[in-house]
């Protein structure tokens, strides 16, 4: 029997190629997206794939309980289990702490927080009867560790792997797998065309003005963002695993800002973090 797997945010980026990867291994994949407008990219890519035929497209906005409650009916009501969630839906929010509103920060929490959570707690109740399944985060190293610009974004971030981590001793004595997927930076459309800028950060009377030029400076100028392959082949790894760990660094700058956290004196972290996003 095919093993079927649900991912939020399908439209684009991770959710898209996690798509087509999954299908080409032969699971039958429940690909949502909040804008079915914008499924043509996904179906292009299966199309291409050889394999439209395992991936049906559903209407998700995770912040919305009502779509929420008829995916969850609609799967419930099939004869097949639901083998895995993989909760990729999600935006970043660049912007300065005392730029961006508290509409904005609320979006940005709602999104990348609160709708996992929500997807999440409406499945667990067909995944405690079945007694086995997998539960993926896409996460972000800006989980682990805070960066200039994007407080909202890690916030949301920080917030999930909390949650997360505790859900995880929750699952496991019922047979069920939870599991955080940390990516570095990898090319993808999370920082611009699913980004939303804070209305306040181009604004010229911000106390944040001239230094916004410079951190924009620097991220704009870092090197080009690696290809997100490794993130897939990590996602498709983690789902056909019976045993995962929680937590799955993924990029080498990841795993290098992490380790420099680690080694260096807290000062010469902060003051390389600072140095890096201009701020110094």
């Amino acid at each position: 029997m095919d093993r079927t797997v649900l991912i939020t945010g399908a439209s684009s980026g991770f959710g898209l190629r996690a798509s087509v990867a999954l299908a080409r291994r032969g699971w039958h994949v429940i690909a949502t997206m909040r804008d079915l407008g914008r499924r043509a990219l996904l179906e292009d890519a299966a199309r291409a794939a050889g394999v439209l035929e395992r991936i049906e497209i559903h209407p998700l906005d995770v912040t919305n309980a009502g779509q929420i409650e008829a995916i969850t009916s609609e799967l419930g009501r099939r004869p097949v289990p639901l083998d895995a969630i993989v909760n990729n839906a999600g935006f970043a929010l660049p912007g300065f702490a005392d730029d961006v509103t508290d509409a904005e920060l609320r979006q940005q929490l709602d999104t990348n927080f609160f709708g996992a959570a929500a997807v999440t707690r409406a499945f667990l109740p067909q995944l405690r009867r079945q007694g086995f399944g997998h539960i993926v985060m896409i996460s972000s190293v800006s989980g682990r560790m805070g960066f200039a610009g994007i407080g909202s974004y890690s916030a949301s971030k920080f917030a999930l792997e909390g949650w997360t981590e505790s859900l995880r001793y929750e699952m496991l004595p019922l047979g069920i797998q939870v599991v955080l997927i940390e990516p570095g930076a990898f090319e993808t459309d999370i920082w611009t065309r699913n980004a939303k800028i804070a209305a306040n950060l181009a604004n010229p009377a911000s106390p944040n003005a001239a230094r916004v030029g410079r951190w924009r400076e620097k991220i704009e100028g870092q090197q080009q963002k690696a290809d997100p392959q490794p993130v897939i082949d990590r996602i498709v790894a983690v789902l056909e695993n019976p045993r995962p760990k929680l937590r799955y660094v993924v990029g080498r700058d990841a795993k290098m800002g992490l380790l420099l956290r680690h080694l260096l004196p807290w000062p010469v972290f902060e003051w390389v973090i600072r140095k890096n996003t201009g701020l110094e």
